[in-house]
């Protein structure tokens, strides 16, 4: 059984000839007329007309005097048919192959064809080649999809196989991209300003999280990759920006898990002179809008969910459903009262468990199981260090949670603008981070004194890229295209590359 040395092998071979014969097996220039989905879509009208088409080939058929040969580009695939007496023999000078070396190209390989648009006796919609370029030669086999390229390690390591292999891994990730593009869409017709904020910060906040850590050698000083997007932004709105947000990665050093990534893609937007209701009203509209642009449908099926997007959404008041479910009320109820109700539901009491982290895991259980849409209001204060409170029930934040599909995809609040009263919360973060909760957030005093000079009121929202999985219906390392992997080299790879300095 030919092994992968033994295909690279007789590649490098058909490399080593096309040169030898003149052919530059890898030319910068290509040229191209149609896309081949173009092709498909208006063959009527378009058939007879000279084209010039690229893509990479899918399969190659040749039975004497005639060749086949299938193409893919990101439009669809289509056909060339190739017969003597009408394709140009192969021409060193204008990088061209004939029939006479079509054997030295493989499927892989990325061709210019160049010819007329029609329909072979067959019924099949070709482009009749006169003129067959190569413009990238191909050294290893793409497996096909009967190899049954399925092993899930492997498609992630190899992403640019995987979607080569399964067209519909590719499309997931023009989903994506169609997915952020609305958002922007969306935020830009409403009169909101997208600001790039920095990844690297002296202090990092905005979240419950912990940092990477790295170091700026022109300062000598150590940064924190942002965990969030929430603090520069806020900054924003002191400066007088009124409508503002910002749309790029954010990293937070925790474990994977289906929902999470260390890194990943998210979006925060912040809004002056508007509370949290406002905010409430203008997100219901922002998910149906990037979801129908998305996917073109408001009514999913996500695992064990039924979700339509198109109803009212609900409302569930925070201590409500923690005292419903548990029995205890979370702003008069002890810590043993808390550990006792994540034993009894069998979740993780931690070493250095605190009310705060202890109600919210009591929440997270029974969020696994919320259809959804709904919203998550009136927060404690004490879970919610930087939103503002309620002036009817001041022990509660003006903070808004969507659930949907048992998943929490966004976080609302009416901002904290008052400087004294984040000061205080800060250094009460700093405590519980003092006493070894590395997720508890830092004093961040430039915060403070922007405050201090002044902040409109104003509602602020954030998500991520999960949103998309979740609707995807993909878990997290599926729904990125290159996800984070321990890097390993197998023996295969090292045995290839002998001079590389693999072995070391």
């Amino acid at each position: 059984m030919a092994t992968l040395k033994d295909y690279r092998d007789e590649r490098l071979r058909k490399l080593a000839d096309l040169k030898k014969i003149g052919i530059n097996p890898y030319p910068a220039k290509a040229n191209r007329t149609h896309k081949l989905g173009e092709i498909i879509t208006n063959f009527e009208a378009l058939q007879g007309e000279e084209a010039s088409v690229v893509g990479r080939v899918q399969n190659i058929r040749r039975f004497g005097k005639i060749a086949f040969v299938v193409i893919r580009d990101d439009s669809g695939e289509l056909q060339l048919f190739m017969r003597s007496g009408v394709v140009t023999p192969t021409d060193p000078g204008q990088n061209r192959i004939g029939l006479d070396h079509l054997s030295l190209l493989d499927t892989g390989d990325f061709v210019e064809a160049k010819g007329l648009i029609i329909k072979t006796q067959t019924g099949e919609l070709s482009v009749e080649v006169h003129e067959l370029r190569l413009l990238s030669k191909s050294l290893r086999p793409m497996p096909n999809r009967q190899d049954g390229f399925t092993n899930k390690e492997e498609r992630m390591r190899r992403r640019y196989v995987d979607m080569n292999v399964n067209p519909e891994v590719r499309q997931r990730f023009v989903r994506r991209s169609r997915f952020w593009q609305a958002t922007r869409d969306f935020l830009n017709q409403r009169g909101f300003t997208e600001v790039n904020v920095p990844v690297l910060e002296h202090t990092t906040g905005g979240a419950d999280a912990n940092p990477f850590i790295t170091h700026m050698d022109a300062l000598n000083q150590d940064f924190y990759l942002r965990i969030s997007h929430e603090l520069p932004l806020k900054r924003l709105l002191g400066a007088g920006f009124e409508k503002v947000y910002d749309i790029g990665p954010r990293f937070r050093n925790e474990n994977y898990s289906d929902e999470h990534l260390p890194e990943h893609v998210a979006m925060e937007w912040y809004w002056a002179y508007a509370d949290w209701q406002d905010g409430i009203t203008f997100q219901e509209e922002l998910f149906k809008y990037i979801l129908e642009q998305t996917f073109g449908t408001l009514q999913f099926r996500l695992g064990k969910f039924n979700v339509d997007l198109s109803k009212d959404w609900d409302r569930w008041d925070y201590a409500e459903t923690i005292q419903k479910r548990y029995g205890i009320n979370p702003f008069s109820c002890t810590l043993s009262e808390v550990k006792k109700a994540l034993v009894d539901n069998q979740l993780e009491v931690e070493r250095s468990e605190n009310l705060a982290r202890g109600i919210d895991k009591l929440w997270k259980h029974i969020r696994k199981d919320v259809v959804g849409p709904v919203w998550l209001i009136n927060t404690p204060a004490f879970i919610s260090p930087l939103s503002k409170t309620n002036p009817d029930r001041p022990e509660t934040t003006q903070r808004a949670q969507a659930v949907i599909a048992g998943s929490e995809l966004c976080n609302l609040f009416s901002e904290l603008n008052d400087p004294i009263d984040q000061l205080n919360r800060f250094i009460e973060q700093q405590k519980m981070r003092d006493a070894g909760d590395d997720e508890a957030m830092m004093l961040d005093i430039d915060f403070i004194e922007m405050l201090e000079y002044g902040m409109p009121p104003a509602c602020g929202l954030g998500f991520s890229e999960r949103v998309f999985w979740v609707f995807e219906g993909v878990t997290a390392r599926e729904g990125v295209p290159f996800p984070q992997l321990r890097t390993e080299l197998d023996e295969t790879t090292r045995a290839l590359y002998p001079d590389a300095g693999l072995n070391g």
